[in-house]
């Protein structure tokens, strides 16, 4: 089996990536940064993503494990001091491949020039270079809402506990195929009015911005920044490449949000 790892690049992250890469090659598994089998991500949420967009064009065969050396993380539950119970389990291919949806972003420009497609596995955001974006978003290929406002954020499930959560919308299961459309900071008085609440597509369905005001966008990709002229209008839709994990041991979604958002060492 091939492997590949990432780290964060600090020092605790850098010593377990080379006693990894020992205890692997030891272990008969061969180190391929061009085509691996299976991703270890040593760091946290943020450094999975990295290795996420790195290997993209490989959804179909390649699986990722995050070692978190930070806080637990959604993508990063493994520990420091587990290091040699996980790369025994690589090495001994202990582990199912579990399926995340993804989300696929298209943006289409004005003058005919190719349409760019992305892959998301948390997120992308919307937002206009000048003070307010203004987007007629259409759903299945009907108007629902003309949006004012500082941004819209359309998320995956796996990533509905990131951003859109701090925006107020829902969190969702990773096992259900759908998207999430979260309004950042929407104008709603007598003149000017929005749902007010996220939206939760199903994978039959489709969400198609048109801009109203001004034809440049700052649109993120998850870390990705990037400047977008003469937009056309941007699709968003739950992709057909999915997101591949290595699981090696029962982690239920569930206990990870508690773990994350309600669990604490404090005593009352």
């Amino acid at each position: 089996m091939k492997f590949f790892i990432l780290s964060r690049n600090d020092d605790l992250s850098n010593e377990l990536m080379e006693s990894a890469k020992t205890y692997l090659v030891d272990f008969g598994l061969v180190i391929d940064e061009e085509n691996p089998d299976i991703v270890l991500s040593i760091g946290g949420d943020g450094t999975l993503l990295h290795a996420f967009h790195k290997y993209k064009h490989l959804t179909p065969s390649v699986a990722f494990v995050g070692l978190h050396t930070g806080h637990l993380g959604f993508y990063a539950d493994w520990k420091p001091e587990e290091i040699e119970k996980l790369v025994i389990s690589i090495a001994k291919k202990e582990f199912e491949v579990i399926e995340y949806p993804l989300l696929e972003v298209t943006i289409n420009y004005r003058h005919g020039e190719d349409s760019s497609v992305y892959l998301a596995l948390n997120e992308s955001t919307v937002k206009s270079p000048d003070v307010t974006l203004v987007m007629d978003v259409e759903l299945n290929g009907d108007h629902f809402e003309r949006f004012r406002g500082d941004g819209l954020c359309m998320s995956t499930p796996s990533g509905s506990t990131a951003y859109n959560k701090a925006l107020g919308g829902a969190i969702v299961h990773p096992s259900l195929e759908a998207i999430q459309l979260a309004e950042i900071a929407s104008i709603n008085n007598r003149v000017f009015r929005t749902v007010g609440s996220s939206l939760v597509l199903p994978k039959h369905h489709s969400c198609l911005l048109k801009p109203v005001k001004g034809p440049d966008f700052m649109v993120t990709v998850d870390h990705l920044q990037l400047l977008h002229k003469d937009v056309l209008s941007i699709k968003y839709r739950v992709a057909d490449e999915k997101v591949r994990f290595a699981r090696f041991r029962a982690f239920p979604f569930w206990h990870r949000v508690h773990s994350s958002f309600i669990d604490s060492d404090l005593e009352i």
